[in-house]
C-alpha cells in the first residue's frame, strides 16, 4: 500500500534527471510520514553537481530515478524547474530541510540519526542542535571511518541505526558517496535517509556557510567557489559549463514541441 507521502508525488525531468516538485512544506510533510511508518526511503539532494553527475553516469542517474525523493538544491535546478511549468518551485537545499525538519521532529516527537563526519564535527554539531532544539530527541551518531567498511562493521552499522529507534537517518558523506551508501542500504536500515552534503558542517560552524543575500541570490556556488578555489574550481567550470548546455539543448527541444 502506498503511503500518503508517494500518492502526492510530481517528479520533473531537469535534464534528463528526474526531480521532484515539491516545496518546503511537502518536504517536511513526506518525511515526517515516513519517519512515523519508519519507512527505509532514499532522499536525494540535487544540486548542479550532482544532477549532471547523473546525467553522465548511468549509475548515479539509477540511484536517483529510484530515490523515494529528489529535491531541487541548486538555485539553477529550481530556476529550470520553473522555466518547465512548476510555477514558484523552490530550492530544497539540504542543510535548510534538516533544520526544518528537526524543529518538526522536535515538535512531532519524532527521534532522528546523524551519520558522517568527523567525529569533532558530530560533537558540535550535538552541541548546536541541542541548543536550538532542546526537546529533539537525537538517538544517535556515527562517524565511519574513511575508509571502505567491512561486513561485519557494516552489519554493526545497521543494527545500531535500527535498534536506535531512529525515524530519520541524516547523512553527510558527500556526493556521490552518501546517495550511493542510501541506495546500498534500502530495505536494511528502517528509517527514512537523507543525503545532506555538508549540512553537519554547516551547522556545526566548522564550514562558514554563504550569506543569506548570496543564499537568495543563487550565488553559494561562488562562496563556496571563493573559499575553496583549489578544489572546486574545475568541478565548478565542468558540472556549471555541462548543465548549461543540457539546460539550454532541453529549453529548445521542449520550445520545438510546442
Amino acid at each position: 500500500m502506498l503511503s500518503p507521502a508517494d500518492t502526492q508525488r510530481r517528479v520533473v525531468p531537469v535534464i534528463g534527471v528526474p526531480i521532484d516538485a515539491v516545496d518546503w512544506d511537502g518536504a517536511v510533510a513526506r518525511l515526517r510520514q515516513w519517519s512515523i511508518e519508519r519507512a527505509s526511503r532514499v532522499v536525494c539532494i540535487c544540486n548542479v553537481h550532482s544532477t549532471v553527475t547523473a546525467r553522465r553516469e548511468a549509475e548515479f542517474l539509477r540511484v536517483v530515478r529510484e530515490a523515494d525523493m529528489a529535491t531541487p538544491d541548486g538555485a539553477p535546478v529550481a530556476w529550470l524547474m520553473r522555466r518547465l511549468g512548476v510555477r514558484g518551485q523552490q530550492r530544497i537545499n539540504g542543510p535548510d530541510l534538516m533544520w526544518r525538519y528537526l524543529a518538526d521532529a522536535q515538535a512531532h516527537g519524532q527521534s532522528v540519526f546523524f551519520f558522517g563526519g568527523t567525529p569533532g564535527t558530530l560533537e558540535a554539531l550535538d552541541r548546536a542542535v541541542r541548543a536550538a532544539f532542546p526537546s529533539l530527541r537525537i538517538a544517535g551518531s556515527l562517524s565511519p571511518p574513511f575508509r571502505p567498511l567491512t561486513a561485519e562493521e557494516d552489519a554493526e552499522v545497521v543494527r545500531t541505526i535500527n535498534t536506535s529507534g531512529a525515524g530519520t537517518v541524516w547523512v553527510s558523506l558527500g556526493c556521490p558517496k552518501q546517495e550511493r551508501w542510501m541506495a546500498e542500504h534500502r530495505g536494511r536500515i528502517q528509517a527514512a535517509m537523507v543525503g545532506v552534503g555538508a549540512a553537519f558542517d554547516y551547522h556545526a560552524g566548522t564550514i562558514r556557510r554563504a550569506p543569506r543575500w548570496m543564499q537568495r541570490c543563487g550565488l553559494e556556488w561562488l562562496f563556496r567557489l571563493a573559499a575553496e578555489p583549489r578544489r572546486l574550481w574545475r568541478r565548478y567550470l565542468t558540472t556549471n559549463s555541462l548543465f548549461v548546455w543540457y539546460a539550454a539543448c532541453q529549453w529548445l527541444a521542449r520550445a520545438g514541441d510546442r
